[in-house]
């Protein structure tokens, strides 16, 4: 169909339903009620849609991407992008394909790369540029190799003014060793007439990992119009003291990976900022390192800071920010708070006023363990807010070792002693170190998703203790094959942090059996009463069908990557668990009303939209390499026939 006849089309599409990708708000409610608690058992599959990428990659190769991508209802079409960064518009009421777009051979190249994945795009609209004009609407994303796009949301051609024939190479600074990578996995933050971008950068490979810079764009031409580093270099910055000696100079990263958020009305763009490097050791970065770890309120137009809060100080555990921003309106005292919620893998729930970064809730300082490993430098106290309480239960001893057999779970007991263990941001150590969560949280990318009518925070975490072991450099390796394997397998991973005194061995705590050596469920759906800084209810997230010599469909919770999505039916929708299942949960019980098979991992965000006059709700599903769930390239719709 050409695009006049597709265009005209959009008229039955209800816009900005809840199919944004990461939205700007971070919300992701849909006011649409077709769908409701009364006929979500009646949901069938619409359509299926296959990307192409499993047979142009493999199942090899595609088991090595992440198809985490939340689709986009972008000028009458659906937008996907793939984990390599293709784009594909699809017709939103019957899955048929519009037209795609190809990035260079190089850029989608599958070689030297960690995960390739795409979690959404952005839209911009050039207003003044004259009504039908060529990319005066455009969607805007990033890839894996560090460039950043822009084509014709109505055709996908590229904007031939964006950059060099609607492409932006990035420059991460300087040459980047075989096992590193700069990439752009999350959609950028659109402000005014700016695009601003975020980098993910590979963990621990090195002391001096690449500059963690926040870039942002022109969106007409893509020309650079500011930067921030979160490492504050110079040192007339206030926050140049919380970095002690020459710290500032020596690191990186403190990237922002996550999705950001934008309001629009105050011009603000909220950043949550990851670790510095090296992740696990921070003696050659003394001081709290602020900037980094933190929620960082950056004026859009010109990228100056408004205010921050560090939500983790001298990070010494890989506790990036992971999640976007929440931009909430919150009703409480008798008065209307324009808010901004942060999640963090700790399972902590920060609140703020948007404007100041007044704490809606009180946060406290309190003292935590110390006793570094040799050379280290440790934070007295870390920040914790009062309400509401943690989503995960933090720290760990050997009376919360669990097991399915006695005998498992005085194997697990005998872990724990083993290892050192304790409260939450108990350090790293060469004995081995227990977190509980584990550095995948807690919470993680998939965010949360804001009921604003109810005023309820629906979020999902995950519920297992990991180990950290610090390795001196000068130590002999690991035997072959011990760094190899996923570690929601509980097998180990070794990352060199070059230029740091300790190499670093990650694993999640597991049994015999391999279950977490944590009671269950471990990964669960919490329902957060945030005017009253309560919890409403949790329940468990997923089966260990799948991960369990025998399938019995225990409702035991499962690791996940991936969010939710609620409605103003009263459902909330998500998928993320490794059981290769998409549910709906009633958003005032958390009973499960509906459940479907997926022929691939859904560990991706779900969208809702309304097209045709029907709603529909749609995932993408194509597993994970950190979780070895089923590959795949589908894009499925779901609707009340």
């Amino acid at each position: 169909m050409d695009s006049s006849g597709w265009l005209a089309a959009a008229a039955a599409i209800v816009p900005a339903a809840l199919a944004e990708g990461a939205p700007p708000d971070g919300v992701r409610y849909s006011p649409l009620a077709q769908i409701h608690r009364g006929n979500v058992e009646q949901l069938e599959l619409a359509w299926t849609y296959r990307t192409g990428e499993l047979e142009r990659r493999g199942v090899t190769l595609s088991r090595m991407q992440a198809f985490e991508n939340s689709p986009a209802l972008i000028a009458g079409s659906l937008v996907v992008c793939t984990p390599v960064g293709r784009l594909v518009a699809l017709d939103p009421a019957t899955g048929r394909e519009r037209w795609v777009f190809e990035p260079p051979a190089e850029a989608q190249a599958p070689g030297g790369g960690f995960m390739p994945r795409c979690r959404g795009v952005a839209e911009w609209t050039d207003r003044t540029a004259a009504a039908g004009q060529h990319c005066r609407q455009r969607i805007v994303w990033g890839t894996w190799k560090f460039r950043v796009y822009a084509v014709d949301a109505g055709d996908g051609r590229p904007c031939v003014q964006f950059g060099v024939n609607g492409e932006v190479v990035l420059d991460p600074g300087r040459p980047l060793d075989a096992d590193e990578f700069v990439q752009i996995s999350s959609p950028p933050a659109v402000s005014g007439d700016v695009l601003i971008i975020g980098s993910a950068i590979r963990d621990s490979s090195r002391a001096d990992e690449p500059r963690g810079t926040v870039r942002a764009l022109d969106a007409r031409t893509g020309a650079l119009r500011w930067e921030f580093d979160p490492v504050p270099r110079d040192p007339a910055d206030p926050a140049a003291a919380t970095w002690l000696g020459d710290g500032a100079g020596r690191t990186g990263a403190a990237n922002v990976w996550a999705p950001m958020a934008v309001d629009a009305e105050r011009d603000l763009v909220f950043l949550p900022t990851s670790s510095p490097s090296p992740d696990y050791y921070g003696g050659s970065r003394p001081g709290d390192n602020r900037y980094a770890n933190s929620l960082v309120a950056l004026r859009g137009a010109t990228g100056a800071i408004v205010w921050h809060f560090q939500t983790t100080h001298h990070d010494l555990w890989d506790l990036d920010l992971p999640a976007q921003p929440i931009l909430v309106e919150l009703r409480k005292g008798g008065r209307t708070i324009p808010a901004v919620v942060q999640l963090t893998k700790q399972g902590l729930v920060f609140v703020f006023e948007r404007a100041t970064g007044r704490p809606v809730f009180p946060i406290e300082e309190r003292p935590v363990p110390q006793g570094g490993v040799e050379g280290e430098w440790l934070a007295p106290t870390q920040p914790f807010p009062t309400a509401p309480p943690p989503l995960v239960t933090p720290g760990m001893t050997p009376d919360d070792a669990w097991g399915f057999t006695p005998i498992d779970r005085w194997q697990c007991r005998k872990k724990i002693e083993a290892l050192r263990h304790g409260p939450l941001y108990t350090p790293p150590s060469e004995q081995g170190t227990i977190y509980m969560p584990s550095f995948v949280g807690g919470a993680n990318w998939g965010g949360g998703a804001w009921d604003p009518v109810q005023q309820v925070l629906y979020v999902n975490t995950l519920h297992a203790p990991g180990v950290v072991r610090l390795v001196r450099q000068d130590a002999p390796h690991s035997p072959p094959g011990a760094a190899r394997g996923a570690g929601v397998k509980g097998l180990s991973v070794l990352f060199p942090q070059r230029g740091s005194p300790y190499r670093v061995e990650t694993s999640m705590l597991v049994s015999p059996l391999g279950a977490p050596c944590s009671a269950p469920p471990w990964g669960r759906l919490s329902a957060v009463d945030l005017a009253q800084g309560t919890i409403r209810w949790q329940v468990a997230l997923g089966s260990i069908e799948k991960l369990m010599p025998i399938p019995l469909p225990l409702q035991m919770g499962t690791p996940h990557a991936g969010g939710a999505v609620v409605t103003a039916g009263g459902l909330v929708f998500i998928s993320a668990t490794m059981d290769d299942k998409f549910r709906a949960y009633d958003a005032a019980t958390g009973a499960v009303l509906w459940t479907a098979k997926l022929p691939a991992g859904g560990q991706a965000t779900p969208v809702t939209y309304s097209a045709g006059g029907r709603q529909f709700v749609v995932l993408a599903a194509g597993g994970h390499p950190l979780y070895q769930t089923t590959p795949g390239d589908y894009v499925l719709a779901w609707t009340v026939q």
